[in-house]
């Protein structure tokens, strides 16, 4: 296509459309999908990306935007076809502004995430969107996919995070809701159809996002017990304790903290013995440490001398607090390092969180003896990854070849109980088939006609969220 090649590179510059070496764009972070992309272009602005849009339409190519490619469903991840542009936003990472007063920050989508914590905090705010991909994931592709992430107990999803949104539709209209308002009840709220829309109906290029006071104070604990019933108990009783203070509840099993300490020697020593479960939970407030600690303490000591704990770390510095969460942070990259495994990232309603697991266990177990299921997540909300690593003795293509089968016996409980097959993560090209197997008709109707209405030459992002 060297007359799209042409006007491109007149258009962005020659330096920033690649059609060579684009590995590491046209590869998810899973290595799980790989595509062949026409080329990648980088623009620097809305205004570039607008008229690449524009370009694209009128040469027929269809767009895959991408952010920092940490996708866990290939939702970035072009095809082979040779006609699709990825559209890297990269280069659109400059803070517009920040406003203490209103505690908001107006950002380019660019902007890496773990860059926006830090400048929150130097405005003695806090961004509260934490995740494990945080250092290399951009802000665009979290409002793409609705990112949850640790502190959803307290803060809510991104979506709860953004006030307004920049966007440019398939059209190369910039759509402008950048918006600093907590209220505006003119209508439909339009911002809402691009996140969590995994850049299907248009390309998100700048947002507003929600600041909050950074907190004075911070606890954190690692606790073992022996269910997941205990876990629930524990959750209600912390909360009950801390109230809005209880930020973070994240559940892990054994199989998962024994991943980690086998692949990252370095994690901190736990407990003298084994335990089936264990959680790291944080509680911080804008108060004084020490009527935080008294308070996390005295919830702790109630709940070893009910049972429901059988043993508990209280961090005793930023360091050790550190050294704790980097257990729960690392069990995603302690899988990756363990070889292949058939990921779940499912939502129940946080009640039947213990009975979701207490079904689902042996029903994996009959269909594949010395199944080494890894469950850990954020209990607080329902959301657990649920990933199943391969038995002993299987390679791991013929493990991979048990996919379906294994969605089905994991997914089939998720339906059951009212849950959601994909709580965080999105769909992406990994799980939009079982759209069609776990959302109505209706449902998929509807999303369609958005589809059609937003994107009728169907160039946005294809073959993602939607069912083909």
């Amino acid at each position: 296509m060297p007359d799209f090649l042409t006007q491109a590179r007149a258009l962005l510059g020659p330096s920033h459309v690649l059609t060579t070496e684009l590995a590491a764009y046209a590869t998810d972070w899973r290595g799980k999908f790989s595509g062949a992309p026409l080329a990648v272009c980088r623009p620097a602005d809305t205004a570039q990306v607008a008229a690449l849009v524009k370009l694209c339409a009128a040469c027929g190519l269809s767009l895959v935007p991408q952010g920092g490619n940490t996708s866990m469903c290939g939702g970035a991840t072009p095809d082979d076809s040779g006609q699709q542009v990825v559209i890297s936003l990269s280069r659109l990472n400059r803070v517009l502004e920040i406003s203490p007063l209103n505690n908001t920050m107006t950002v380019e989508a660019g902007c890496i995430l773990q860059n926006l914590q830090h400048l929150a905090a130097e405005h003695d705010r806090l961004f509260p969107l934490s995740l494990g991909a945080e250092g290399s994931c951009q802000i665009g592709g979290n409002i793409a996919t609705n990112a949850g992430g640790v502190q959803v107990l307290r803060y809510g999803n991104t979506r709860d995070l953004v006030l307004g949104l920049e966007v440019v539709l398939a059209d190369g209209q910039v759509l402008n809701l950048l918006k600093a308002l907590r209220k505006d009840n003119t209508g439909y709220d339009l911002k809402h159809l691009f996140i969590g829309a995994e850049g299907t109906l248009g390309i998100i290029t700048a947002a507003v996002l929600k600041l909050f006071p950074a907190p004075r104070a911070k606890a954190v604990a690692f606790a073992a017990f022996q269910t997941p019933q205990q876990a629930l108990e524990l959750l209600g009783l912390m909360r009950g304790a801390m109230g809005d203070r209880f930020t973070a509840f994240e559940l892990m099993s054994d199989a998962s903290v024994k991943l980690v300490q086998q692949y990252f020697p370095a994690s901190p020593a736990l407990f003298g013995q084994s335990h089936p479960w264990h959680v790291v939970m944080q509680a911080s407030d804008g108060g004084a440490q020490a009527a935080l600690d008294q308070a996390f303490e005295t919830a702790l000591e109630s709940a070893l001398e009910r049972g429901i704990i059988d043993d508990v770390l209280l961090a005793s510095s930023e360091t050790q607090a550190r050294e704790l969460w980097m257990v729960r942070e690392n069990i995603s990259e302690a899988q990756q390092l363990d070889g292949a495994n058939i990921k779940h990232d499912i939502a129940v309603p946080v009640s039947s969180v213990p009975a979701f697991i207490d079904e689902v266990l042996p029903l994996l177990q009959a269909a594949y003896p010395g199944v080494r299921p890894m469950i850990y997540g954020h209990l607080g909300d329902g959301n657990l990854h649920f990933n199943v690593s391969r038995p002993a003795g299987m390679s791991t293509p013929d493990w991979q070849a048990e996919t379906d089968r294994v969605n089905v016996i994991v997914l089939d409980v998720v339906a059951r109980m009212q849950g959601s097959f994909s709580a965080e993560h999105g769909l992406g090209q990994l799980k939009n088939h079982e759209m069609a197997l776990y959302k109505t008709p209706l449902e998929i109707d509807l999303m369609r006609r958005l589809k059609n209405a937003l994107d009728p030459k169907g160039l946005m992002n294809p073959g993602k969220l939607l069912p083909n």
